[in-house]
């Protein structure tokens, strides 16, 4: 006998997605916020380090459990966030995965050229102080060709360290120079930083940065790449910033030792007024008895 059509068994969008956590840490949430703040999925992919063919992947996976949305406005296609998504992200900050404080701003990769290729054809030509310079994109990334070098210029990084956003705007430094090897036929050397600005985005730079800009020698406040960040101008600054979480441990150590005593001292202190107030002589030592003698 032949089923009916009633009977069968259909299975909804998100019971047919599965991810492992790691995927989902690694890749699924920061693909959320790349595209929660904006940016297309191809470059979301890009600055996560997610190759195209796997970012669309993951795009439509992600549709399919209701968490990606697709709108089309005229002849342009915007990808966003569900409201459900919205809330997963906001669930899953500072349990899935850290706040990613640290930010890369203005990164320069430079790639020594070490055999010259086919001069690209679309590229601006750009005359600077004493050379000229050839500008243009590649992946989507702006780029710069001089006599010497090219150099990549790395959209902002975001991450939880800065190991973590160092390597991301190499790993997307290292793509674009293997793009340009392979389209103008160059041969380039390792890739060096040779500019950027390493900021944290916090709470209290979020603060002070709505209303002013605050500096020091060492450091800067502002709000020039969005709710706020603190920028390091020296390297001692940094030093002092990431050595400050052990730092506040310590004084909460010590502070705690400091209660503990203060608390021991009180008690005792409070043991000699109730001894005194009883008729009691204060300290035994002074007391009259068997050992004791009574000036």
């Amino acid at each position: 006998m032949a089923k009916s059509s009633g009977s069968k068994k259909v299975c909804s969008p998100k019971s047919r997605v599965k991810f492992d956590t790691k995927t989902v840490r690694t890749w699924v949430i920061p693909l959320l916020m790349r595209i929660d703040v904006g940016d297309y999925p191809t470059k979301a992919g890009r600055i996560i380090g997610l190759s195209r063919q796997h970012t669309w992947y993951y795009v439509r996976k992600l549709a399919e459990c209701n968490l990606i949305q697709r709108e089309k406005r005229s002849n342009v296609v915007f990808y966003e966030l569900t409201p459900e998504s919205k809330r997963l992200l906001t669930l899953c900050e500072g349990t899935v995965f850290p706040a990613r404080l640290y930010r890369f701003d203005k990164c320069q990769v430079a790639y020594e050229i070490l055999a010259d290729g086919l001069t690209p054809e679309n590229f601006k030509k750009v005359e600077m102080v004493n050379w000229t310079a050839l500008l243009g994109t590649e992946l989507g990334v702006r780029v710069r060709k001089t006599t010497r070098s090219w150099i990549v210029h790395v959209e902002v990084i975001r991450g939880r360290n800065p190991i973590e956003v160092t390597n991301l705007a190499m790993n997307l430094a290292n793509r674009v120079r293997n793009a340009l090897c392979s389209k103008y036929g160059c041969v380039l050397g390792e890739g060096k930083i040779v500019g950027g600005e390493m900021a944290n985005e916090d709470p209290v730079a979020s603060l002070f940065g709505r209303y002013f800009t605050v500096r020091t020698d060492k450091r800067k406040i502002d709000h020039s790449w969005g709710p706020g960040e603190l920028e390091h101008t020296q390297r001692d600054a940094v030093i002092e910033y990431l050595q400050m979480p052990e730092k506040v441990r310590n004084i909460e150590g010590e502070v705690a030792a400091m209660r503990s005593d203060i608390s021991q001292l009180t008690s005792t202190l409070r043991q000699l007024f109730d001894a005194e107030g009883n008729g009691q002589p204060s300290s035994p030592k002074n007391a009259g008895g068997k050992d004791g003698y009574v000036a």
